[in-house]
């Protein structure tokens, strides 16, 4: 098996030279089943899908994992610089936005540098982080468009989006904040809301925690400085959008997910994201590339 330059790269869209690094949206066309290695040499590489993976994608860390451990790719991955990755997938056509940073350019953020543990190695092939993937997806918004001061923008969403992946792995590393909730806890909430069908309730996810409503709501903010029901609410809306790259009526998308009528979900949808859902489908069909 040779390494190549990307698993995830066949042609490049747009690409934006910046002072942090680069920004790619990139076309993928995986003809049959594939197994790939892949070592980001120099820089640390996101990459969120625009449209799904090609099925069971499939990612291990080949210096570090025995042979038989895959972990699945989720729809946002880290690769951090001189780690080798090894890739499986079935066949399929993927579109990504991916930033290339490189982190020695970001002397003046010294906090961002740590170690890669494992808890944290692992923890990057499956970013659920709601606003990580907001953050890309507004980055690939501005790649593609040739606007004032694009350059500038892109450069200012790169550093957000170093500082907010270095919060989300430093969070797994951390003790459990005093009246917070243990990292277990947390992971199974996240866990339960990427489980299809509509999100739980306040009363479904207290049970899976062993605790009560009010304790857990109040442990959870104390840990993730928001509120429990905008943290169910922003992994529905993420799901959402992937969702709308399907098939799916608007109708039976707003059903899926829970909600009680179309409109209801339009407005839920266009009052977090900005955009009606048929404005976003509409957007992300554009992204996609010509069959």
């Amino acid at each position: 098996m040779e390494t190549q330059e990307s698993p995830w790269v066949s042609s490049i869209r747009e690409s934006l030279e910046l002072p942090t690094g680069k920004a790619l949206i990139t076309d993928r066309d995986f003809r049959e089943p594939v197994q790939q290695l892949f070592v980001p040499e120099s820089a640390l590489w996101i990459d969120m899908c625009l449209t799904p993976r090609p099925a069971e994608t499939r990612v291990r860390y080949a210096n570090r994992w025995p042979v038989y451990r895959f972990e699945r790719a989720g729809q946002v991955l880290a690769m951090p610089a001189g780690e080798l990755l090894q890739f499986r997938s079935g066949s399929g056509r993927q579109t990504s936005i991916v930033c290339q940073i490189q982190l020695d350019q970001l002397d003046d953020l010294p906090e961002l540098s740590f170690d890669w543990t494992e808890r944290r190695l692992e923890s990057c092939l499956d970013l659920a982080s709601p606003r990580l993937s907001t953050m890309m997806r507004y980055l690939a918004e501005e790649v593609r468009r040739n606007d004032l001061a694009r350059e500038a923008m892109a450069e200012l969403m790169m550093r957000q989006i170093a500082i907010e992946l270095a919060r989300h792995l430093r969070h797994i590393e951390e003790p459990v904040i005093i009246g917070g909730l243990a990292a277990w806890r947390l992971k199974l909430i996240d866990q339960r809301l990427g489980e299809p069908g509509p999100p739980p309730s306040l009363e479904d996810l207290a049970l899976l925690a062993a605790l009560s409503v009010r304790q857990l709501t109040r442990a959870f903010r104390t840990s993730r400085g928001c509120s429990l029901g905008d943290h169910i609410n922003d992994f529905r809306i993420e799901r959402a959008k992937r969702l709308l790259t399907g098939n799916d009526s608007i109708k039976a998308i707003a059903f899926t997910l829970g909600f009680q009528s179309a409109s209801i979900f339009s407005h839920a949808f266009r009052r977090r994201v900005g955009t009606t859902p048929r404005q976003f489908r509409a957007q992300a069909a554009a992204s996609l590339p010509a069959s």
